[in-house]
């Protein structure tokens, strides 16, 4: 019999325990990721904090992030970590077209980003991920 449910915290820390480490992604303004060096945590972009988790993408839809979110935005960071890192408060759930996303019910420790990278801005207005993917 499957369980069958929309209620996410029935899944917390199960999907990391079934699937492999993988790397996840946050599109920051690099003003915001410098006021968190300064504190060591990053509790959130306005859309975060409203939403009440820390927003991320997966390798195969942080492309479609930038354009619906970021587009023309300059001075981005893309920010890479391992999503093994934040153990059962980070829950992947359904969003945009029923793609199950990473969401971080917590504050983002400056600590466990592996990679920092500027996230150029394309004169059409979108973005350069060249070398910034696997």
């Amino acid at each position: 019999m499957a369980l069958v449910t929309n209620d996410a915290s029935l899944f917390r820390g199960i999907l990391p325990l079934l699937a492999p480490p993988m790397l996840i992604y946050k599109i920051i303004p690099e003003s915001l990721w410098l006021d968190a060096l300064e504190r060591g945590v990053f509790a959130g972009a306005p859309v975060d904090l409203a939403d009440g988790f820390i927003h991320f993408s997966t390798g195969a839809q942080v492309v479609e992030t930038a354009r619906r979110h970021f587009h023309g935005q300059s001075q981005l960071l893309l920010l890479t970590l391992d999503d093994q890192s934040f153990g059962d408060k980070l829950i992947y759930e359904p969003s945009r077209g029923g793609d199950l996303f990473p969401h971080l019910y917590d504050q983002l420790q400056v600590s466990t980003v592996k990679r920092i990278d500027p996230l150029p801005l394309k004169a059409d207005g979108t973005h350069d991920f060249e070398g910034l993917l696997p």
